[in-house]
C-alpha cells in the first residue's frame, strides 16, 4: 500500500501535535508505555530504527526529500501519513530546521527486562542519572562501536530515544540493547547494584577516587562479568555508589587535567575493559 503525501496548509492541525506541540515525556506516554511514541530524526537513525522493527507511524519531511533520500524509506514503510512542506515552514512547526529534512514518528518498543538483558552480557554499562541528551548519544555511540554488550540506565536519566540523544547517536540506540535500572529513585543504588551482583556482575566505578586502581590494571581484565559505572556531567557518582562497588577505576590524566567529559571518559573505558 502506497503512503499518503499531505501537504501543509495548517500548522495547527491536531495530526501535526506529534511533531510540534508534544512534550518528551507525553510522547512516551508513562503511564500507558505499550502508546507511547519517539521522534526518530535523519534518514540514518530512522533507517535503524526500522532495521530493529520499531514501527513507523507517520513522517514530517521536506518536499524536496520525498523523490530525494526519503525516498527509500517511504518504501519500507507503507500506508502511512507523510506530512510536507518546504524547509522554512517545516522550522516554523517545529521551532528548528530538521536535520537532513526528515522526522519519523514511531512507536516506542518494549524494553527488555534487566535479567533478560543481561543473561549473555559480559560487559554492561550502567548510567547514573546522566541528563545530558548529548552526552548520552555520545556514550550509546562508543558502547556500541566498542565492544559494549548492554546499557542499563538508572531511573534519572534521560530518554536514549528521545530526538537529540538518538541523533548523536547516529540510531546506535537502536543497536545495542538497553533498559531502566527500577523505576524508581529509591531502586538505585542499592537495589540495583545488588541485582547486579546476583547477575554474577562485578561492578566498576569510574571515579577519580583514593583508593582506586588505575584503567589498565590487569585484574579488571580478568573479570569475566564486569559493569561499568558512569556519573552525572558536574559531579560524577554518588559517594554511596562508589562504596557499594567492587572497584572504583580511574583514567590517569596528565598535565593536571583533573577530569574527562562522561562522554569522552566512557569511550577510553569502553576501549580497555572490554572484551575484544
Amino acid at each position: 500500500m502506497k503512503h499518503t503525501v499531505i501537504e501543509i496548509s495548517d500548522l495547527s492541525l491536531p495530526e501535526l501535535d506529534i511533531f510540534a506541540r508534544l512534550t518528551e515525556a507525553q510522547l512516551r506516554s508513562r503511564l500507558e508505555p505499550e502508546k507511547g511514541i519517539f521522534i526518530a530524526e535523519s534518514p540514518k537513525v530512522i533507517a535503524r530504527a526500522l532495521d530493529a522493527g520499531c514501527q513507523p507511524l507517520a513522517f514530517l519531511m521536506e518536499r524536496r526529500h520525498l523523490d530525494g533520500q526519503g525516498k527509500e524509506l517511504l518504501a519500507r514503510c507503507g500506508a502511512i501519513p507523510v506530512y510536507t512542506a518546504d524547509r522554512a515552514v517545516l522550522a516554523k512547526l517545529t521551532g528548528y530546521e530538521l536535520t537532513r529534512g526528515i522526522l519519523c514518528a514511531m512507536r516506542r518498543p518494549i524494553q527488555p527486562s534487566m535479567e533478560e538483558l543481561c543473561a549473555s552480557a559480559r560487559r554492561v554499562v550502567v548510567l547514573e542519572d546522566i541528563v545530558d541528551t548529548t552526552n548520552v548519544g555520545a556514550i550509546f555511540r562508543s558502547a556500541a562501536a566498542l565492544h559494549m554488550d548492554a546499557v542499563l540506565l538508572t531511573p534519572a536519566c534521560c530518554d536514549p530515544l528521545c530526538r537529540r540523544a538518538a541523533r548523536v547517536s547516529m540510531g546506535t540506540v537502536f543497536q545495542i540493547p538497553w533498559t531502566r535500572i527500577g523505576a524508581a529513585a529509591s531502586d538505585w543504588p542499592g537495589a540495583g547494584l545488588a541485582q547486579l551482583h546476583a547477575l554474577g556482575f562485578q561492578t566498576a566505578a569510574m571515579a577519580l577516587s583514593e583508593p582506586s586502581v588505575s584503567i589498565d590494571d590487569a585484574v579488571l581484565r580478568r573479570v569475566e562479568k564486569l559493569a561499568i559505572v558512569l556519573g552525572t556531567e558536574g559531579d560524577g557518582l554518588a559517594r554511596d555508589t562508589i562504596a557499594q562497588c567492587d572497584y572504583a577505576v580511574r583514567i590517569p590524566m596528565a598535565h593536571g587535567v583533573d577530569s574527562l567529559n562522561v562522554a569522552a571518559a566512557s569511550a577510553v573505558a569502553f576501549w580497555q575493559l572490554g572484551v575484544r
